[in-house]
């Protein structure tokens, strides 16, 4: 929960009712107008529900929060993470964005800056006659129709900002820039779950096709004995025609799952920047489901905020916004500037930069919107109503941020326990296969009793297996929500 109550200075409604000198009290003491930024509070559980659950789940697996995907022990997971993490196409343009941030701020340092330029020229003119000009001058004794003229210069010009127009900007423009790297953060850790996402399915899904294979072999096999037994009339004919179906339920499930696996290795293909295709070889090599690590260094609900990088970028848009309102504010108070002259102008060429030829000058600049009080109340209602609405923005960010963790928590426990259920399954099935085998060695059961044996333990282990899937791809959600694997205290954030 966030706490609205947030220090402003009182907005000024008209400059015309306020006394020169309040004017020249800012001018003497260089104060800043505009509302002081103060990061919202946000109300917090003590610790997340299921935390404690989590956190002593057994495991032989650790994880560190800031390398969790190294917690799975699997180097090509690894290897394909640090890939998408430099090779990603969506973390480039983060970046790309952090680039005009990062001009942007120093577009705004530089106006605090007096700046300086360089003119000059040399003219020549041939003067008509038959112009007034001309007319007037060409009586004159010594009138030539040809002038020259040559003059450089060099000129300074300092906006002083007696009322943080300026100083206002440049907050502004950090905060945008702390914004967009956070953002970059935030992507990262996207693509980095989103990877490892899309290779634990894969992994998954490949060793699903393996069962299914077994399982369409196994129906092959059982159809081959009912239909000898139907050809000598043992059995009824519904029974190989309901072996039948399954039979080809089974094999319905193969392109299924072959479909799903292309599709998936594509996928992470291009997660990695590269062409669809380019991995597909160093995945078919082996199989198997990377095991679940303990989630360590959850810390407090309040440590969340700090580290999730989607959370400090709405922060650092309401920063940004709270700035935009005290230079919206500053409209309504004079600006001055000094500026500067120095230079050499003459008609002849030999005649610059000599004592004669030598000018200067100094400007005390006034800008001062005086009549324009309306259109400065609208732009600060304007930035008002922005900062309202990234506050509200900030807080439902918080909810969701904690709703998600707390989310993730539930999955990984519930399809973990999911598992353990159709573990002992799977091992009672298999317990009742190898029965079923010792019957038939003995003489006592048919290859039939075998089969169908085989056909029960092979559903048993698919549906075993999609849990085993389930509650990896959860504990990945989990890092993901506790906003892992980015250093919160990077150069960008502070």
């Amino acid at each position: 929960m966030v706490t609205n109550k947030r220090p402003y200075l009182r907005t000024p409604m008209s400059v015309k009712h306020k006394s020169v000198a309040l004017v020249i009290a800012c001018i003497i003491s260089g104060c800043a107008v505009g509302p002081e930024y103060a990061a919202p509070q946000i109300i917090t559980k003590r610790q997340f529900d299921g935390q404690t659950a989590v956190m002593q789940r057994s495991t032989s697996a650790h994880a560190a929060i800031e390398t969790w995907w190294q917690g799975y022990e699997d180097p090509l997971l690894t290897r394909f993470i640090q890939l998408a993490l430099q090779q990603n196409l969506d973390i480039a343009q983060a970046q790309f964005r952090i680039d005009q941030a990062k001009a942007g701020l120093s577009a705004a340092n530089a106006t605090l800056l007096p700046s300086g330029n360089i003119d000059g020229h040399a003219a020549r003119a041939y003067q008509s006659t038959e112009t007034p000009l001309g007319q007037l001058l060409a009586p004159q004794p010594g009138f030539s129709r040809y002038s020259s003229s040559y003059e450089a210069n060099l000129g300074i010009g300092w906006e002083l900002d007696l009322f943080g127009a300026l100083r206002h900007g440049k907050a502004a423009a950090l905060a945008d820039y702390q914004a967009a790297a956070a953002s970059e953060a935030a992507v990262q850790l996207a693509v980095a779950a989103q990877t490892a996402d899309i290779y634990v399915n894969i992994r998954g899904l490949q060793l699903r096709l393996d069962v299914a294979n077994r399982q369409l072999q196994t129906q092959q096999a059982l159809v081959s004995n009912l239909r000898l037994l139907s050809e000598h009339g043992l059995i009824a004919p519904s029974e190989l025609d309901q072996a039948q179906s399954l039979m080809a339920q089974a094999s319905a499930a193969v392109p299924g799952l072959e479909a799903s696996i292309v599709q998936a290795m594509n996928m992470l293909d291009v997660m990695l920047g590269a062409l669809p295709g380019t991995y597909q070889q160093e995945l078919v090599s082996t199989k198997y489901l990377p095991a679940v690590p303990a989630v360590q260094d959850i810390g407090t609900p309040g440590d969340l905020l700090r580290r999730r990088p989607d959370l400090i970028v709405a922060e650092r848009k309401l920063a940004s916004a709270n700035a935009q309102i005290g230079q919206a504010i500053s409209e309504y108070y004079p600006k001055f500037s000094l500026g500067g002259l120095i230079g050499s102008a003459t008609t002849t060429s030999g005649g610059l930069f000599n004592n004669a030829s030598s000018q200067a000058s100094g400007v005390l600049g006034l800008r001062w919107r005086l009549f324009d009080f309306g259109r400065i109340n609208a732009q600060i209602n304007n930035a008002k109503g922005r900062e309202a609405e990234l506050l509200a923005a900030y807080r439902l960010a918080n909810l969701r941020a904690t709703e998600e963790v707390e989310t993730s928590f539930t999955e990984l426990l519930k399809m973990e326990q999911q598992a353990s259920f159709l573990q002992q399954g799977t091992q009672s099935l298999n317990q009742a296969r190898s029965a079923a085998q010792a019957a038939y060695n003995q003489g006592i059961n048919s290859q039939i009793e075998v089969l169908q044996a085989d056909e029960k333990l092979l559903r048993m282990t698919d549906a075993h297996l999609q849990a085993q899937i389930a509650a990896v791809r959860a504990s990945i959600r989990v890092f993901k929500a506790l906003g892992g694997g980015w250093d919160s205290h990077s150069e960008h954030k502070s």
